[in-house]
């Protein structure tokens, strides 16, 4: 059955899988995530708790942010998780973080970037290298994107990770810089680390499922241009991120993060319009090629996701169709130039 509360939703997002809860028990010291008040590392925080608590461990989880929306802190903190309110750019804020030896790097600029081009390359670029100094003997794992492969031909099946990167636009080139910040540290320093590129998570209030839900919800056409995506349920990207951990390596580890297939937003929204019992319009036409990964290193390396497309589908128009909350970030995934 599909989350009928956000506490609900809240809950199935941090529940943590066996693996999780296993690795936990194997993998020793505290954890920290930096930058993790922005739409996954809450869930994504709360179940690294968890399954410490299942797995029986003492560590501590400690979230770092800026906090800047009120209340966000209070969010981390009632389930146990330790929070440090600090920008990460300012003087010296990376170098008094507490050790720990286990690291997962969420910070990032994405949306605002265009415009913003310094400020998106120190906060990409810049800021990893900072990261690496005060941590070069922790693992970290580290959010990177599928932006930095570009556009691919439909009929390939998405990018792999050995396939030659080719980033458009300054925010996909700030985050290949911020990996070869990551893999620079990782050969120099013996760091281990391993770089997930995402390709769209979607928990119910966010994501493309819910870009294309809310269109044909509200009656507004959907752009089919860029005719075809993948996504991954939140909940299984939480999980098979925190596995990464166990993955890290040097030199560093890089694996592509999405669900199990190729989706077609024609299709998707005419499934919607069948969920909905509303008319769909289309406009546009499917380009040959997107932005697309291939998955099977991680499906073979940290497991298959639980969560099937038309599972996920149906999850999003049940929320949307019963004024579930958005969070009013749309991923822009129409985007065929690199601009955000």
């Amino acid at each position: 059955m599909p989350p009928a509360s956000l506490e609900e939703l809240e809950e199935r997002l941090s529940r943590p899988t066996p693996a999780v809860v296993d690795l936990m028990r194997a993998l020793p010291g505290d954890i920290i995530i930096l930058g993790a008040a922005g739409k996954m590392g809450p869930s994504l925080a709360r179940m690294a708790k968890r399954a410490n608590d299942e797995a029986g461990t003492k560590r501590r989880v400690i979230a770092v942010s800026r906090f800047s929306t009120p209340g966000s802190a209070e969010e981390f903190q009632q389930h146990g998780i330790e929070t440090i309110a600090v920008d990460l750019l300012a003087a010296n804020a990376v170098a008094y973080l507490p050790h720990a030896p286990n690291v997962v790097f969420m910070a990032g600029m994405k949306f605002g970037s265009t415009g913003q081009e310094p400020m998106t390359w120190a906060m990409n670029a810049w800021l990893p290298g900072l990261v690496c100094e005060r941590y070069h003997r922790s693992r970290i794992a580290a959010f990177s994107t599928g932006n930095v492969y570009g556009l691919v031909p439909v009929e390939r099946g998405g990018s792999k990770e050995e396939d030659a990167l080719n980033p458009a636009g300054e925010y996909a080139m700030s985050c290949l810089g911020r990996e070869r910040i990551f893999q620079h540290f990782s050969q120099t320093r013996g760091t281990p680390v391993s770089l997930i590129r995402l390709n769209y998570a979607c928990d119910l209030r966010y994501g493309v499922l819910v870009d294309v839900s809310q269109k044909v919800w509200n009656g507004e056409p959907v752009d089919v241009r860029m005719g075809y995506f993948n996504t991954i349920w939140q909940g299984d990207a939480n999980a098979l991120s925190l596995l990464s951990l166990g993955k890290a390596q040097s030199p560093a580890w890089t694996v592509n993060l999405t669900g199990t297939a190729t989706l077609s937003v024609r299709e998707v929204a005419k499934r919607f319009g069948e969920l909905f019992g509303k008319p769909v319009q289309i406009t546009g036409k499917e380009a040959p090629d997107a932005l697309l990964s291939n998955p099977y290193r991680s499906f073979v390396e940290l497991g298959i996701p639980f969560i099937r497309d038309e599972e996920l589908m149906e999850w999003v128009a049940s929320w949307v169709s019963r004024g579930g909350e958005s969070l009013g970030k749309p991923t822009h995934f129409e985007s065929r130039d690199g601009r955000f």
